[in-house]
């Protein structure tokens, strides 16, 4: 992997895990917490385009298909945090982290699957 998507990535994960960790701690979202899950989104998008480019396109294994399955729920948390956000339910406003942890771990599948699979060979 590059060293240049190795560190987009990376940031992804510092940036996601701020957003989602900080909205568990105050349980309830707020704006900074999203500006933080669209930061991990872009970074993580950023770093899987540089990751295609340097190994010819999508590979269909468990690292490609969870980092897919991972970003487009990524995206649908971002947009359903905004439509939370926008509606201000104080119900929804409250709960929404239990949707954020859930894609949170999700998101790690694909950040640490080649650290396993390297580790298993």
């Amino acid at each position: 992997m590059s060293p240049l998507a190795s560190t987009f990535i990376t940031l992804a994960l510092v940036f996601y895990t701020v957003g989602v960790w900080g909205e568990r701690i105050q349980k309830r979202l707020r704006w900074w917490h999203f500006a933080f899950f669209v930061l991990g989104l872009m970074f993580d998008t950023l770093g899987t385009g540089l990751m295609f480019e340097f190994v010819g396109g999508m590979t269909f294994d468990v690292h490609g298909i969870s980092g897919l399955i991972a970003i487009l729920l990524m995206v649908v948390h971002a947009a359903w945090a905004l439509v939370v956000l926008r509606r201000q339910d104080e119900d929804a406003l409250k709960n929404f982290h239990k949707f954020s942890v859930f894609v949170w771990l999700v998101w790690l599948i694909p950040y640490f699957s080649p650290m396993f699979f390297a580790m298993a060979e």
